[in-house]
């Protein structure tokens, strides 16, 4: 994987000649890999990264963090760039891990960042696959920090992130150093439950088969599959009926497949694709009804040990039955005893299991503290009753709070995954928009259409010719090549309007044809389309961690061991409280004596306190804000980008497609010569018929329909009446230049014109001046050296500019904008938007010194661009928002994507930052408070003064409802609204 141009830096070049001192303190990395003595060689069986460094100021802060890492155990050679902020470090695998790299830097007091690039070894170097696994099992952030712990330490794993709320990890994996299969092995060692979902291998495919019924049919699979050429390895699951084929994509595809196995099997088998989304889609569903099982089978065996101990005692049939002596103990005792051991260890097995493997890993968590507390009620009620049978002192037993301790618990864990699921409802959703099935126009070798058949939508291959009937859905991306139409993409771009389409118009799977039928050439399909790509967008942001939860992270990894402390402590301060006599015998319980007293505060302590709230705070604030940033509009790629757009104070605009409507058009054409207008428009038009900018087809659109061409559609169509050019040349920045029947020909802007020599006479200037002022931009046209006339070419503003403009003002955002056009123009078009501070003739590459600039003083700077040349300034920006309707590099640059290419969905992504903050804090209050305030009723702060006294089965319904309370919570995001202009600029509408 290669860096992200997030750390790329620009370096302004004043010179090919540099001083040997100048050069003393700089060192070039890309120079490594070259041979000589002094320089960094790859041994066998060693690995290179390159780590980001930040904080350095001076050479002795290079030579500190050089020191640091070359103290580390395991670390062979370690160099660092001062000026690129960079280290490059050759290290054993087998010794030292990445993070311990990235750590030993911190040590020394400076940020450090592992690069995202493939690391290099002394064998042949393999690119890095992102594998996606379900763990089950977790409960707290504990549970997280131990799994990802796990994983991180896994030889081939460069990273590994875990979310609580989706079960999910995510791990980037060298698969020539371990594979899936390992990795899944690691999960369930640790005892939790790991599954794979996907990874990024683009040559997988899973299917579901019906008709496997005997063994001779798993042979006759395995036969198909093993003489099918192409097909490198495969693995049928006979419970699942989940077929996984690993296949060579040069040799054969995956439709191939699948009509390859039907047809072996003359029709016996039938295949689908298995929509990874939709798996795990599934297994959140078994998993609530396995949460709901054990929640209904707890109730149902305490309700009768409730009853037992409160209400039988009040009916005289009921009471005489429960105090009939059955052997050593009476009957009540031993009901309760057999319904309280199914539930302790048949149902509540899970939190046995579950605490098992978090001490066996070195961690605690939520499982600890249930585990801790139903035991100890249970064997004192067992050791009570054992202790009666001997001696014949009975004292109570409390083998209810045992059992409903447990209930309450469960009962807290299915409301949480039934909240949780609600929190995924937008990939949900977006699943739905994909249609199951397509129909595919067959064609025989000469490209004539013989028919159509229906096959799987996830079969499609790029090139296939598709039908879409009225009413349904496009199943992939492609162009249209054969009908018209109209499409609604509001399901995509937010935009409720049809868009008409017609021949070569793009289209986009999912959206639904509303009228005509259409043929469409697929030129995208799975991963590679934008319904998966929001799909992932979404996925991602969801799985990433917000920095506000490292607070959560830390206190989780040392709050079970501080309740356990405080536990021990009630217990010892209520026991030698009592036999020193501090407090009076008449606060015990009925046959109770001071150990017990002690006892039920101390677990009412190990009980209410539950680090779950916590670990849940911050991702399902997140999973919400994202899902409901997708239903608007807006994109958003993770957690860390939404907690930077709540502070950002300077939102910086391009002008060109972002402020404007990026369709420029001529609106003027004076000449200044003795030549005629229309042979002037021609000349101007073959000149820039070659360029690929925005102001060279409105010239060419103009002269165009000047010559009364209105009924041709492309250019590449009208070049008979263009002139012969030669020796083209685009100048970045400048204008174009090329030679007409052998006389030079320049358009561009006065510096072309400056540095040819051509002097822009006083009338012709002050024509300009007059096109700037009034927000256009003037083309200057020169015929060998001589200045024969100028265009003049306007860019309208969108029409919501201007109160997007007044609308961040009004939230206390300062608007910047950056373009590359003139200054006078670009003053002009400021003041019809209302922006402030402009920064005119800015070239592509100096945006991203421009974003920097407002980033001085560590302000947070948001970017909000369209074009390839925006990408850098994107990139450099704390926040990058690219308009949906950009390039894919702009897009790829930026952390938030505005779907509907509506400038409001900047208000808007600012705005639902802000709000998920304010929830996500809201959510640490909640938690934080709950435990401050019933920990200290759990241990008996005022039972002295006030008697009020939490037992253990009511603590464990406090501890159940702490979580759901976060998560619901967070789900109220759900009824977010995004902001309204009348109601920020505070007009009133009668």
């Amino acid at each position: 994987m290669a860096p992200s141009i997030r750390d790329l830096q620009l370096t302004q070049v004043n010179g090919s000649s540099r001083s040997d001192d100048d050069m003393e303190d700089v060192r070039l990395l890309d120079s490594y890999d070259q041979s000589g003595d002094n320089l960094m060689r790859i041994e066998e069986g060693m690995s290179r990264i390159h780590v980001r460094v930040t904080g350095m100021t001076c050479a002795a802060c290079s030579n500190s963090v050089e020191g640091a890492l070359k103290a580390v155990n395991g670390v062979v050679k370690a160099s660092v760039a001062l000026l690129q902020n960079k280290a490059d470090v050759v290290y054993d695998p087998n010794l030292v891990k990445e993070e311990d790299i990235k750590n030993a830097i911190e040590d020394a007091g400076f940020e450090a960042e592992i690069l995202t690039e493939p690391s290099t070894s002394g064998q042949k170097s393999h690119g890095t696959l992102m594998g996606q696994f379900t763990i089950g099992g977790m409960t707290c952030a504990a549970c997280v920090n131990s799994v990802e712990g796990i994983l991180r330490d896994l030889p081939g794993v460069r990273k590994a992130v875990v979310a609580l709320a989706t079960s999910l990890g995510e791990v980037e994996y060298d698969p020539t150093r371990i594979s899936k299969e390992d990795i899944v092995n690691a999960i369930e060692d640790a005892g939790f439950e790991g599954s794979f979902v996907q990874s990024s291998e683009q040559d997988k495919i899973v299917l579901g088969v019906t008709g496997v019924f005997i063994e001779l049919d798993v042979h006759i699979l395995e036969g198909i599959l093993s003489n099918f050429k192409g097909v490198r390895q495969f693995c049928f699951d006979r419970i699942s009926g989940e077929l996984e084929v690993l296949f060579d994509p040069e040799l054969v595809n995956s439709r191939s497949i699948v009509e390859g196995i039907e047809a072996g099997s003359d029709g016996k088998f039938k295949l689908r694709v298995m929509n990874p989304y939709a798996r795990m889609t599934s297994r959140d569903v078994e998993e609530t009804a396995n949460m709901f099982q054990l929640f209904t089978s707890s109730l149902f065996l305490s309700i009768p040990v409730f009853l037992i101990q409160v209400i039988c005692p009040y009916i005289p049939l009921l009471d005489a039955l429960i105090l009939w002596r059955c052997g050593p103990f009476l009957m009540g005792d031993w009901l309760k005893w057999v319904l309280v051991s199914v539930v302790q260890f048949v149902i509540g097995k899970r939190f046995y299991i579950a605490a098992g493997r978090a001490l066996r890993n070195g961690s605690t968590n939520m499982d600890v503290l249930v585990a801790l507390g139903t035991s100890a009620s249970y064997f004192y009620s067992v050791g009570a009753l054992l202790y009666g049978a001997l001696t014949g002192f009975w004292s109570r037993t409390y083998f209810e709070t045992s059992s409903m301790l447990i209930t309450f618990v469960l009962l807290g864990k299915y409301l949480e995954s039934l909240a949780k699921g609600k929190t995924s409802d937008a990939i949900k959703k977006l699943i739905e928009l994909a249609p199951a099935t397509a129909l595919l126009v067959v064609k025989d070798k000469g490209g004539k259409c013989i028919g159509e058949r229906e096959i799987d939508a996830l079969l499609i291959q790029p090139g296939d010719t598709l039908k879409v009937l009225p009413g349904a859905k496009l199943p992939a991306d492609g162009i249209v090549v054969w009908g018209t139409s109209y499409v609604n993409e509001s399901m995509i771009t937010g935009e409720a309007k049809p868009v008409p389409k017609e021949i070569d118009s793009s289209v986009i799977g999912g959206t639904i044809n509303l009228n005509g039928a259409l043929h469409i050439k697929a030129t995208k399909v799975g991963s590679d389309a934008v319904l998966s790509q929001i799909i992932s967008l979404v996925e991602t942001a969801q799985m990433s961690k917000a920095p506000i939860q490292k607070f959560a992270d830390f206190v989780a990894s040392i709050f079970v061991p501080t309740v356990v402390a405080l536990s021990l402590l009630t217990f010892f301060g209520w026991y030698i409280g009592g036999v020193a006599g501090a407090y009076p015998e008449r606060w015990l319980p009925a046959n109770g004596n001071y150990f017990v007293f002690a006892l039920m505060f101390a677990i009412s302590v190990v009980v209410i306190a539950c680090p779950c709230a916590l670990g849940l705070a911050t991702p399902t604030a997140i999973m919400v804000a994202t899902g409901v940033g997708a239903n608007n509009g807006v994109l958003i790629k993770g957690g860390d980008a939404l907690e930077r757009a709540q502070k950002v104070k300077y939102v910086i605009f391009d002008k060109t497609g972002t402020l404007t409507q990026g369709k420029a058009t001529v609106t003027t054409a004076q000449v200044f010569s003795g030549m005629d207008r229309g042979e002037f428009l021609t000349l101007v038009a073959s000149a820039e018929a070659s360029s690929e900018h925005p102001l060279a087809r409105a010239i060419v659109e103009y002269a165009r329909h000047y010559h009364f061409l209105e009924d041709q559609d492309t250019v590449s169509n009208i070049t008979g009446w263009l002139l012969d050019v030669s020796d083209f040349s685009a100048l970045p920045g400048r204008g174009v230049q090329c030679f007409i029947e052998g006389k030079r020909v320049l358009v561009g802007n006065r510096k072309l014109l400056t540095e040819n020599g051509i002097t822009i006479p006083t009338h012709v200037e002050s024509f300009l001046v007059e096109l700037e002022e009034s927000a256009k931009t003037g083309i200057l046209v020169a015929l060998d050296d001589n200045l024969i006339g100028v265009l003049g070419v306007a860019d309208p503003l969108k029409r919501e500019s201007a109160v997007v403009v007044e609308g961040l003002m009004k939230m206390g955002v300062r608007p910047v904008m950056v373009t590359g056009d003139n200054l006078r123009t670009a003053r002009a078009v400021a003041k019809e938007v209302g922006i402030q501070d402009v920064m005119a003739e800015v070239m592509p590459a100096g945006k991203a010194d421009a974003v920097r600039s407002f980033q001085r003083d560590r302000s947070i700077v948001a970017m909000v661009g369209d074009g390839i040349n925006d990408s850098p300034a994107l990139a450099a920006a704390d926040i990058g928002m690219a308009i949906g309707a950009g390039t894919d590099i702009a897009i790829e640059a930026a952390d938030y994507v505005l779907m509907r290419n509506n400038l409001e969905d900047v208000i808007t992504a600012i705005d639902l930052s802000r709000r998920t903050f304010a929830r996500i804090r809201l959510n640490y209050v909640f938690a934080m408070a709950y435990n401050i305030v019933a920990i200290p009723i759990a241990a008996g702060a005022f039972f002295p003064a006030l008697g009020i006294m939490l037992p253990p089965w009511a603590a464990g319904a406090c501890m159940a409802l702490s979580s759901v309370s976060v998560v619901c919570s967070s789900l109220l995001l759900r009824r977010y609204k995004k902001p309204r202009l009348t109601t920020i600029l505070e007009i009133t509408v009668e």
